[in-house]
């Protein structure tokens, strides 16, 4: 069965499509440059419109032990999905005692993990363009082909540019248990469709 994570919730609209729709996981984005930014108390507030279901996960940009601390007296998040800090991982881990995810961007096949690195699971996208401000969640596909004969070190989730359109082919070509998706359901930047929500998550459990 293919797990789905719906990233960057941040209405009640789109909120409320990943829970009737069965996704496994759904995400909040505490990056403050990101479109989908919402702060602890505002995904807190999401949060309670369905207690129970997909999984809570919390994604941080290089943050400092207090700024998850901080998170999650305002949230229970069940998951921390960290881009950069590697230094910090075991404090995180030590800490929190939560599952961490680490995110890596990839462009060719030597950019594919080759252990753990420390992670329950990495977040396989595209690595950001030269000008980004952000990095992930720039809505860009990598090569799936470098990931021929690739072994993973642990669980891991395709993401970087899935849609409705391509997520059986890349689920397909690259093998992927599961996937991640932000701007692919989204009919503006920034705003989730549930529509999209609800046709990305049919068509990705299907692919299996």
């Amino acid at each position: 069965m293919i797990q789905v994570k719906v990233c960057g919730l941040n209405d009640a609209a789109g909120f409320d499509a990943v829970i009737t729709a069965g996704a496994d996981w759904l995400g909040f984005n505490f990056f403050p440059v990101s479109p989908r930014f919402v702060t602890p108390q505002q995904a807190a507030s999401l949060s309670q419109r369905s207690p129970g279901g997909a999984l809570r996960v919390g994604l941080f940009v290089d943050p400092a032990l207090a700024d998850i601390d901080r998170a999650l007296g305002a949230i229970r998040l069940d998951i921390l999905q960290i881009y950069g800090a590697v230094p910090i991982l075991e404090e995180i881990r030590s800490k929190f005692a939560l599952p961490v995810w680490r995110a890596r961007g990839i462009a060719r096949q030597a950019d594919l993990p080759a252990d753990a690195g420390g992670a329950d699971a990495w977040l396989l996208e595209a690595k950001p363009p030269p000008q980004a401000t952000r990095p992930g969640g720039n809505a860009e596909t990598f090569d799936w082909s470098v990931m021929a004969g690739w072994k993973p070190p642990g669980p891991w989730l395709l993401a970087g540019g899935l849609t409705p359109a391509n997520v059986a082919e890349a689920i397909q070509t690259t093998g992927a248990t599961a996937v991640d998706v932000a701007s692919g359901v989204e009919s503006s930047r920034g705003v989730k469709d549930p529509a999209r929500i609800r046709d990305f998550i049919a068509r990705a459990k299907a692919a299996a």
